[in-house]
């Protein structure tokens, strides 16, 4: 099958980066799935299985550097072949990122290169407002735009009421409800797909991502699981990311439910989703206001007149200190990278000298 690259979302941002590599018989393909840096990348002729080059693989420090669903890689064509080596992964123009599962302070990009990312919330026991505000802060904070979809409405006899919630605490944003068993809702989504334009799909385990993405392209390519009655949990019906190419246009990203979903980045996505908190802060007595205990403080008294709800305080406040928490774990292990490196030139200067000195 032959392809335009620009119906993979090719545009003169990536044709700008790869410029260095044209006269080198090197071509541009685009990741469309990802498990265990074993990868499937998609081209003008066609999906190409690929592994990175041994020298990507030894110059590649972080596993945010290794390719992603979505991203864009320099490859080779292995002749005869529908194999290629990824020898270089273009600049991201945005990355959904968070950081990885565990003690490890270390980032890990869960789609990339996407224009909207759809944050999918079950209307049952999984539907959380502070799961929701951390799903939007580290979306704002990629810099992709987020569209809440509220599945499963058929089951919630106050599916407006919650559209509502959700609503009040995700200003400017598109909230929709709908129901992906009973396909009612699925249309409103289409106007987001276009020509060239990438979608991430994002929830927790049995929210419906799978079957949401099963009637947008209209036949059964996702596995869906049963949801448990019990807690409304499902398992990981994906357990790869993959990206898929719709029948009139726009790209759709798949991907497994997320557990834990720890922020990564700096602070400018958590000020957008708790913008009122940040604008009622202005008129605390103190700057370095922490919204405790302080004398003054313009958020404690909007929460004592009911203006602010107290659990959306905690929610800013507990991300804040995940953020901060971040920062230090970087400048630690930056300064542990920095120090390991002056220890290896010492070694290196310490090894030439005696060399000289048994040469004389």
């Amino acid at each position: 099958m032959i392809m335009q690259l620009s119906d993979l979302g090719w545009s003169s941002f990536f044709e700008l980066n790869f410029d260095k590599y044209k006269n080198q018989g090197l071509l541009a393909m685009r990741i469309i799935r990802e498990n265990r840096e074993k990868y499937i990348a998609c081209g003008e002729h066609g999906e190409y299985n690929c592994e990175v080059s041994g020298k990507f693989r030894f110059h590649t420090v972080t596993k945010s550097q290794f390719p992603a669903v979505g991203d864009w890689v320099v490859t080779s064509v292995i002749e005869n072949e529908m194999k290629a080596i990824i020898h270089a992964v273009l600049p991201r123009k945005t990355a959904f990122s968070r950081k990885v599962a565990g003690p490890i302070t270390e980032e890990q990009v869960i789609a990339a290169n996407i224009d909207t990312v759809f944050i999918i919330t079950g209307l049952d026991l999984n539907y959380n407002l502070r799961r929701i505000e951390r799903f939007l802060s580290i979306a704002w904070e990629s810099k992709v735009l987020p569209v809440i979809l509220l599945n499963k409405a058929d089951l919630c006899p106050e599916a407006e009421l919650r559209k509502i919630e959700v609503e009040s605490i995700a200003i400017g944003v598109d909230v929709y409800t709908l129901s992906a068993t009973q396909n009612v809702g699925i249309d409103i989504l289409k106007k987001y797909i276009q020509k060239g334009k990438t979608i991430a799909f994002l929830g927790s385990s049995g929210v419906g991502k799978s079957t949401i993405i099963n009637s947008l392209l209209g036949t059964e390519q996702v596995k869906v699981n049963e949801v448990s009655e019990l807690g409304s949990r499902g398992r990981h019906t994906t357990t790869y990311r993959e990206l898929f190419i719709l029948s009139d246009g726009g790209m759709i990203i798949d991907t497994p439910g997320m557990r834990e979903l720890q922020v990564w980045g700096e602070e400018e996505g958590l000020k957008h989703v708790f913008d009122d908190i940040e604008k009622v802060s202005l008129n605390c007595r103190y700057r370095n206001c922490s919204h405790q205990n302080e004398p003054g403080c313009a958020v404690q008294i909007a929460i004592h007149n009911g203006t602010l709800d107290p659990k959306r305080l905690e929610s800013f406040l507990k991300m804040k200190r995940e953020f901060a928490y971040l920062e230090d774990r970087q400048t630690m292990k930056a300064s542990a990278i920095e120090k390991a490196n002056w220890k290896r030139i010492s070694k290196l200067a310490k090894n030439k000298k005696r060399k000289k000195s048994e040469q004389d």
